[in-house]
């Protein structure tokens, strides 16, 4: 599933949208196709994957009422409900043995790893977090919580993005290559699944886009 079937979906049922869903689509749809022409250049794919999530997903009173992951969960719960296909359990399945995998046991994407180097936790502290957060992950797994999976997977990614984000990456370095490389594999797969489940279900309440249209 890539931008050009999914534009060419939303281009016959957009009729079916609210206006906040049509916006969130539109938005997320832009994100995903701009990412698609960065193959050459993966720290640019990402960011640009990751505005096409939060395109999708974000709103004004999640980021008001809750914390960043925990709006993810949320979120992700929602469309697990409402993906009869069960296309992002699927996903997690196919992926679990590779870039997921590598995602969950890379400690370079996992905060508490960074708040220790940074003076906040000592290194058992750390390490004891990072033990716990792998046996949650595996129970998720086992459990077939897709939900509380992909949002721990979300989690991890946003390390990482901020780390892009905020200037705590070099472009192209070599450091941080197999973490950019296996979050766009997973997002680039994750992105369309989203937008293409917020599509089937129009009549679902998806709330206010952030930053919404104004006419003047």
């Amino acid at each position: 599933m890539d931008f050009a079937l999914l534009k060419s979906k939303q281009r016959e049922i957009r009729n079916e949208f609210s206006d906040n869903l049509g916006l969130r689509v539109h938005r997320a749809l832009s994100w995903l196709e701009k990412s698609e022409q960065c193959n050459d250049d993966q720290d640019s794919q990402f960011i640009f994957l990751w505005i096409a999530f939060n395109a999708a997903y974000a709103q004004d009173t999640e980021i008001l009422r809750h914390t960043e992951s925990e709006a993810f969960s949320l979120f992700i719960a929602k469309l697990v409900e409402l993906d009869e296909s069960n296309k992002l359990y699927n996903l997690i399945w196919a992926e679990f043995s590779s870039s997921v995998r590598v995602l969950l046991d890379n400690q370079y994407v996992y905060q508490p790893f960074w708040d220790y180097h940074n003076g906040k936790l000592t290194e058992q502290e750390w390490k004891e977090r990072f033990a716990k957060a792998k046996v949650a992950a595996n129970h998720a797994l086992s459990s077939k919580r897709t939900d509380l999976l992909v949002a721990i997977i979300l989690q991890r990614l946003y390390t990482l993005r901020n780390q892009l984000i905020h200037g705590g990456a070099t472009w192209q370095s070599s450091a941080n290559r197999s973490q950019i490389r296996d979050g766009v594999t997973f997002l680039s797969k994750l992105v369309p699944i989203i937008v293409d489940i917020m599509m089937d279900n129009p009549q679902v309440l998806w709330g206010s886009a952030n930053y919404p249209v104004v006419k003047e």
